[in-house]
């Protein structure tokens, strides 16, 4: 068999022998109705003359997949895997999976190495799509699982201009939402606990956060931000160098109910009553926000809904690999509760 080049082939590398586009060698590849059959044989000789032969190929080829799917986590903090968001998301992507009769992987890739493994370990046909969860903006990991042709959907967003299949929520409206509701009552001094800079979902709460002080005429005070990491501790800390810094704050968005939960526990050490001294509001909506004291009023967004549609997207990109990418956002609802 005559070899090109050095190195392992790509898909690139076919498609430019084959004198067709990245899009029309995948379609080739799976099996996909709409190709001529010239095309189809050029594609083919040009797979075997660079043996482009990778596990997942010879499956798609042979009209067969690997029956599984891999949910990849990408964060460091094992804390997260804590967190009731994640385990909610989790447990409706494996429930939708079963439904279709594929198998859940679950595997990590948080450093270089791991995301070169997890490529090659994809590309050898092992699975038939990626799920991505908590996906830093500076990490190319959906990057290279595009460029390998793996069927690839994110939860969230890298960014605003994200060029891969995602799932979001209406983070900037449902952030909106909720500091719109302590300035409607009367609120003036509205500080905010934020997730981690580097995830785009705490940008865009921060964002909403911003929104709702302007339209309401209020002052945005670098000092009123705090940074949380999503756990309840952080929510804790942050709750307590707020009151240290602005000891008239009235009233607290956080960026997750778990942080909420921390700071609720901040503000009665502190001995400031909720709503009456400062109100609060959460965003998710888990179970723990109707269990706190008093209950947590709360941005929620459809965790299960947000599960499901990961992998009908997924789903449908294993069958139609040539479509567009999809860019779902799911609607956010604020849920009044004892709080604020």
């Amino acid at each position: 068999m005559l070899r090109r080049g050095s190195g392992t082939p790509t898909l690139e590398e076919v498609a430019a022998l084959a004198g067709v586009g990245r899009g029309t060698v995948s379609r080739v590849i799976n099996n996909a109705s709409g190709v001529r059959d010239s095309t189809r044989r050029a594609v083919r000789q040009a797979i075997e003359e660079l043996g482009y032969v990778p596990d997942l190929a010879a499956r798609s080829l042979a009209g067969r997949r690997a029956g599984a799917v891999a949910l990849v986590m990408t964060k460091t903090d094992w804390r997260l895997f804590g967190e009731p968001f994640f385990s909610e998301v989790v447990r409706a992507v494996g429930d939708a999976l079963a439904e279709a009769k594929l198998q859940l992987l679950l595997t990590l890739a948080r450093r270089d190495d791991e995301r070169q493994r997890l490529v090659e370990y994809v590309r050898g046909g092992r699975v038939d799509g990626v799920l991505l969860m908590s996906v830093p903006v500076e990490d190319a990991l959906p990057d290279m699982l595009a460029g390998a042709g793996l069927p690839t959907v994110l939860l969230g967003r890298r960014s605003g201009d994200e060029r891969v299949t995602y799932v979001d929520t209406d983070n900037v409206g449902g952030a909106r939402a909720a500091v719109g509701r302590l300035a409607g009552r009367g609120r003036r001094v509205v500080a905010t606990i934020t997730g981690p800079p580097e995830m785009y979902v705490a940008e865009c709460r921060l964002r909403g956060y911003r929104e709702a002080l302007a339209d309401a005429g209020l002052p945005e005070l670098p000092s009123l931000v705090a940074e949380g990491d999503f756990t309840e501790a952080s929510g804790r800390r942050a709750m307590v160098g707020l009151l240290e810094r602005h000891p008239e704050v009235d009233a607290v968005f956080a960026a997750s109910d778990s942080m909420a939960a921390g700071a609720l526990d901040a503000l009665r050490a502190a001995g400031r009553r909720v709503p009456e001294d400062v109100a609060v509001v959460g965003f998710d909506d888990f179970e723990l926000a109707a269990r706190t004291e008093p209950p947590l009023t709360t941005v929620r967004q459809p965790m299960g809904e947000i599960g499901r549609t990961m992998v009908r997207l997924l789903l449908e990109e294993m069958e139609r690999p040539e479509v567009a990418w999809r860019h779902v956002i799911l609607r956010t609802r604020l849920v009044v509760r004892g709080s604020a």
